[in-house]
């Protein structure tokens, strides 16, 4: 059993290699966040998807966080019970964005906020709000709760003390 290391994972097992600090393969999150997208598109539970593909639903947590990578034949059946193209789990990826490496870091905040239930399901209605007016007041309104939770959290100075002179008339 031989192992390959390439960007930070074991290949015989699928799993991080923490020497090599890299992180799961920008694919294979890639790939894993389809997974999950699709799985809530068609509210499917993780258990049902595993049970589907004769795995337990931590394997899918795993596979949909990147933690292992999924191997083609499993990919290929998870398409199937998933009733996608093995080639939406790589739509939004381009040959550039394998080859060169990313100009900026990735939003990491955001990619983790897409992996909760409220972010998939936001990501899955936003873009049904049909008017592109609706979907800039949406935002606005969004921009504005976190701008006041921002003000709320931020830490009070201290009163200045005031001098008042009390002169004789």
């Amino acid at each position: 059993m031989s192992s390959v290391s390439r960007g930070g994972m074991d290949a015989v097992e699928g799993r991080e290699d923490l020497e090599g600090g890299g992180g799961p393969h920008p694919v294979d999150r890639h790939v894993g966040l389809r997974i999950r997208m699709r799985r809530k598109e068609l509210n499917i539970s993780q258990e049902k998807l595993a049970e589907a593909l004769g795995l337990t639903f931590q394997q899918v947590q795993k596979y949909e966080r990147a933690a292992n990578r999924v191997s083609a034949s499993k990919l290929f059946e998870i398409a199937r019970a998933l009733n996608a193209n093995v080639a939406y789990f790589y739509e939004g990826l381009s040959v550039a964005d394998e080859l060169e490496p990313p100009v900026a870091a990735p939003n990491l905040e955001a990619h983790a906020f897409l992996l909760t239930a409220e972010g998939a399901e936001l990501a899955n209605l936003f873009p049904k709000l049909g008017r592109s007016r609706v979907r800039r007041k949406v935002l606005e309104l969004v921009r504005a709760i976190v701008g006041a939770e921002q003000e709320t959290d931020a830490p009070v100075e201290p009163a200045r003390p005031q001098v008042v002179s009390y002169g004789a008339h």
